[in-house]
C-alpha cells in the first residue's frame, strides 16, 4: 500500500522509523533502494509503475542533493513524501532539505523534517487514513496514546515538582 524508497543503503536507519510506523499499524508497505543518480532507470520504473503495483503513496528518503522525492512525484500522480537525510557529505542537512521542499511549481512533494522519517509515515497513514476507516480508527489510537504518554509525565513531573494548576 505503501512504497518506501531511499537513495542508499546509508539511509536506511532513518527510512526503517517509517517501515516500523506502518508496521505498527498493519499498514502493508514495500521498502527497497532506488537512487535518483545511479539507477535512473529503476526510479523511473519504480514510480511508473508504482500505481498500477497498488501503492497509494511513496516516501522517498535521500540525502545530500536528494532528487530522488522530487524526480519520483515527476513520475507518478501518487502523492510522495519526502524525507530529507543527513547523509555524511551533507551541508548539515539543508542541502537536503531545501533540495526536496523547494520543488517546482506543478511538482508538490510533501516535506517532512530533517531525519522525519517517522512523520513520513504517520503522514502516509493519515492519506490512507482519509478513506481507509479501519487505519483511522489506528490513527485516532496512536494520537490517543501520544496524549496519555504526556498525561503520565505531567503527573511525574507534579510528583516531583508539585504546583497548583490542574488542567
Amino acid at each position: 500500500m505503501i512504497g518506501i524508497i531511499m537513495g542508499s543503503q546509508s539511509d536506511l536507519p532513518v527510512m526503517q522509523q517509517a517501515a516500523d510506523f506502518l508496521k505498527s499499524l498493519e499498514i502493508p508497505y514495500e521498502l527497497t533502494v532506488v537512487s535518483a543518480h545511479r539507477t535512473p532507470e529503476r526510479m523511473f520504473e519504480y514510480a511508473k509503475s508504482a500505481k498500477s503495483r497498488g501503492l497509494r503513496a511513496i516516501i522517498a528518503g535521500a540525502g545530500g542533493a536528494a532528487h530522488l522525492p522530487g524526480m519520483v512525484a515527476s513520475c507518478t500522480t501518487l502523492p510522495v513524501i519526502g524525507v530529507p537525510i543527513l547523509s555524511s557529505n551533507s551541508i548539515d542537512g539543508w542541502d537536503s532539505v531545501l533540495s526536496i521542499l523547494q520543488m517546482p511549481s506543478g511538482i508538490p512533494v510533501a516535506t517532512v523534517a530533517l531525519n522525519g522519517a517517522t512523520n513520513a509515515g504517520i503522514l502516509a497513514a493519515k492519506i490512507i487514513g482519509a478513506s481507509e476507516p479501519e487505519i483511522s480508527k489506528k490513527l485516532e489510537a496512536y494520537q490517543q496514546s501520544l496524549k496519555e504518554k504526556v498525561l503520565h509525565t505531567i503527573d511525574e513531573i507534579k510528583t516531583l515538582h508539585p504546583n497548583e494548576y490542574d488542567q
